[in-house]
């Protein structure tokens, strides 16, 4: 094991697991898949270069894989089937919400009844390699408040009957968060955060009910890597290139040329002490919350060994994260 996290970059969980707190987030390794002729996946991707770059962070330490029954039409956990099959010292967490057909690859909707909930379990269990389900979480950003309650009540039968150790919410509402926090089982919310996006009100409802907070997003889709300059274009099968609401971070392909200054204004403050953009990114998450647990995608070994090298330097410095504050601050004034 290369990496050496302390105290800081460590986290417990629901079942007394004392992992890194970084987990590698798995919707790029799925492949392709499509909502029509709307590319939903990040391109093309080499099934042995996923697994060995999940073998590679086994190696380093990670103990924490994210991934949804969605990704590349189910092909994500199947490749993590592959690499880590039944192996108990590693955490796998899934998602339900979103059907897809395994075949054509496409999107068929979004679902939420019991008949449903059941099939997807039971589903990802299969393509995992599982006996049970360490980590469900409902996929289903703004599913009306009141509705949800049912959803969640199906999980905790799941749970009963052995079939799931525990469950979240994958939602960027502090509401949705809230609702479910004091119910049994309910350990997590997944959640976009990023040096851009700091979400203070929900990371306030996570640290209120001892929640964990898994990061989705944390390098802004890529963003913060440092590897897209202003001119580079987006694959015509990677989401970023596509024209969605949510797509913030790029636009026509491209990066967004507001995010594109917020970059230039905190690169060299997250690059401190010898950090890769990369690395700073995470570490400024670990420094905003002991609850905090980031999701970087891969799709390479050597992207994995850039993310758990984060892990040796811990968080950035209360000084370097006023600093940041400041410098996008002035950006926004």
């Amino acid at each position: 094991m290369l990496t050496k996290p302390g105290a800081m970059t460590t986290i417990n969980l629901w079942n007394d697991y004392e992992i890194p707190r970084l987990g590698m987030g798995c919707w790029a390794i799925g492949g392709p898949f499509y909502a029509g002729d709307t590319p939903l996946g990040w391109g093309e991707v080499d099934d042995d270069e996923s697994v060995a770059a999940i073998h590679r962070a086994i190696e380093l330490g990670i103990r924490f894989f994210d991934t949804a029954s969605n990704y590349g039409a189910g092909h994500s956990e199947e490749v993590l089937g592959r690499a880590i099959g039944s192996r108990s010292d590693i955490v796998i967490a899934t998602k339900f919400g979103f059907a897809t057909d395994p075949y054509t690859k496409q999107a068929t909707g979004a679902f939420a009844d019991a008949v449903f909930i059941r099939r997807s379990a039971e589903t990802s269990l299969r393509r995992l390699k599982r006996d049970r389900l360490d980590l469900l979480q409902f996929h289903l950003n703004d599913f009306p408040l009141e509705q949800s309650d049912e959803v969640f009540e199906i999980l905790e039968t799941l749970r009963d009957e052995g079939k799931i150790d525990a469950f979240g919410w994958s939602t960027d509402y502090p509401d949705r968060a809230a609702r479910h926090a004091g119910r049994p089982g309910f350990v997590s919310v997944q959640h976009t955060m990023n040096v851009f996006e700091p979400v203070p009100d929900m990371i306030s409802v996570i640290e209120r009910h001892g929640l964990i907070s898994i990061n989705r997003g944390p390098l802004a889709m890529g963003l913060l890597s440092g590897k897209f300059r202003a001119d580079t274009k987006i694959g015509d099968k990677d989401v970023r290139g596509a024209s969605l609401d949510w797509m913030v971070y790029f636009k026509d392909g491209r990066i967004a040329p507001e995010f594109a200054a917020r970059l230039e204004a905190v690169r060299e403050l997250l690059k401190s002490d010898g950090r890769t953009l990369t690395q700073g990114a995470l570490a400024w998450l670990w420094a905003r919350s002991p609850r905090t647990l980031p999701i970087p995608g891969f799709r390479t070994v050597a992207q994995v060994e850039e993310n758990a090298g984060a892990l040796a330097k811990g968080p950035l410095s209360p000084a370097i994260t006023d600093e940041i504050d400041e410098a996008l601050a002035q950006l926004r004034a």
